[in-house]
């Protein structure tokens, strides 16, 4: 999508649809004479605040696809509201990862139609330039070039999002572990990114029998993929993120009903987020040190399958007892959490589909995250306010322990009585007891999924929560 920046609305020229914005509009599109207009409702002025905001930009790309537009022309101070206390920048960077965001559709299995698919291919934005001056001197040029900016970099963050959300999107016959793998470096190709691939025999030698385990049972061969940005001093202390790849989750032995397996094929969407978010902070040329890692692995049944009742001793020395063969994904993450602290990090941050009883805690409006650290839940809620990418914590208290302590080894995968009460909070407390002594956020990310209802998205992957990841690395100090 390409976006035009005019000073005045004589230059727009062709066949396009303009934009009025207004709390007395009805949603709708006026035709009169050559011209025609979208009409777009927004919420009383003094209702009018970020969230609503997001929607509205939404709903404006949403409905121009919906009237076959190719062109699509706007004026950035009717997104302007007095209740929303951001700079022209801040509201340029909101607008310009928007737009794409809400452009994406997945189409890559579909044959496409004779006119071609419905994608608004060029936005032209007015109203950038302020008529204010100072002493004399206009300051539209250089006010301009900044909200220029801010609306650029917000698409190339929107760009990257909906490269994560292709990668999830994808079915699991087509996203295997080695595919994921060559994504990564396709991802960062040309950046100054070092991608390193271990297989199974580079794993054995790592004692990363937790990944071996879970994917054992399938044909496809396990990896390990490690992503090395490093912006800064090689003296400063690194962001780590791990995300998990689990390319196609059956569950195992544990085998999934048949309503389960559909979107599993997405189980991967933490290591995708962890891929386009160092390509992102890459691109962005930010002087910060970010390492990504993700194991990827398929969980299916067969002969060769690891089974209930198996105990795996982990990369860290300690032992995995495992109760249920579909909590796969901490078990993965638990070696890649240990092998994190090679890299001596700063904080570590893991993203994962991890589990379902998030999504019955929180619905699917925000991702779960478990912390220690009061002042880092707080800044990731604040930023995830400012994105998007929302998220609420939940409690990962020492006294949660008891109900993973193993019978036969060291942790329990799931509650060691069988319970599904708090499944979300023993899945950050099952990976808090493998990078204990560090910095750590978990993020469960399986409510932020998919698409839900009123989003004025496609359906399918959303790609969170790169745009929470970027901000927090871009902003931390």
């Amino acid at each position: 999508m390409k976006i035009t920046f005019l000073k005045n609305q004589s230059e727009v020229k062709g066949d396009l649809l303009f934009v009025s914005v207004g709390p007395k509009n009805k949603d709708e599109i006026v035709k009169e004479g050559n011209v025609k207009t979208l009409y777009l409702k927004c919420d009383e002025m003094e209702k009018m605040n970020l969230r609503k905001l997001y929607l509205l930009v939404r709903k404006m790309v949403i409905m121009a696809k919906g009237a076959k537009a190719k062109k699509l022309a706007f004026n950035f101070e009717d997104f302007k509201f007095g209740t929303i206390k951001i700079t022209d920048e801040e509201l340029g960077e909101i607008i310009g990862t928007q737009l794409d965001f809400a452009n994406y559709e997945f189409v890559e299995y579909k044959t496409p139609p004779e006119e071609g698919f419905n994608f608004i291919e060029e936005i032209f934005i007015l109203g950038v330039f302020p008529k204010a001056r100072l002493r004399g001197i206009p300051l539209s040029l250089a006010l301009g070039k900044l909200t220029e900016k801010a609306i650029l970099k917000g698409d190339i963050i929107a760009q990257e999002v909906n490269k994560t959300r292709t990668l999830a999107n994808m079915p699991g016959g087509d996203m295997t572990p080695q595919i994921l793998a060559r994504k990564a470096e396709e991802a960062v190709k040309g950046l100054p990114v070092k991608v390193t691939i271990l297989g199974e025999k580079e794993m054995e030698k790592e004692n990363m029998k937790a990944i071996l385990s879970v994917g054992r049972g399938s044909d496809e061969e396990s990896k390990f993929i490690i992503m090395e940005y490093l912006g800064a001093s090689k003296n400063d202390k690194p962001v780590v993120l791990v995300g998990k790849g689990v390319t196609f989750d059956s569950g195992g032995i544990n085998l999934k009903p048949s309503a389960s397996l559909s979107g599993m094929n997405m189980d991967m969407s933490g290591g995708a987020s962890v891929i386009h978010t160092i390509a992102l902070v890459a691109k962005m040329k930010l002087k910060k040190n970010v390492i990504g890692l993700i194991p990827s692995v398929e969980n299916m049944a067969s002969g060769k399958s690891y089974r209930p009742g198996d105990v795996i001793r982990s990369m860290s020395g300690k032992t995995i007892e495992i109760l249920n063969t579909d909590a796969e994904g901490r078990v993965i993450l638990a070696d890649a959490l240990t092998y994190s602290q090679k890299y001596n990090p700063e904080l570590v941050i893991d993203i994962a589909t991890l589990t379902g009883a998030a999504i019955v805690a929180l619905g699917e409006r925000a991702s779960a995250i478990f912390t220690e650290d009061d002042e880092l839940s707080k800044t990731f809620e604040k930023i995830g306010e400012k994105t998007g990418d929302y998220v609420w914590r939940l409690p990962m208290w020492e006294e949660y322990e008891n109900e993973i302590k193993g019978n036969l080894g060291d942790w329990a995968n799931v509650h060691n009585k069988d319970s599904r009460n708090g499944g979300a909070i023993y899945g950050a407390i099952f990976l808090h007891q493998f990078i204990k002594g560090y910095k750590f956020v978990h993020l469960d990310i399986a409510p932020r999924m998919i698409a839900t209802t009123g989003e004025n998205l496609a359906q399918g992957a959303i790609g969170a929560p790169v745009r929470l990841l970027y901000e927090f690395i871009e902003k931390d100090k």
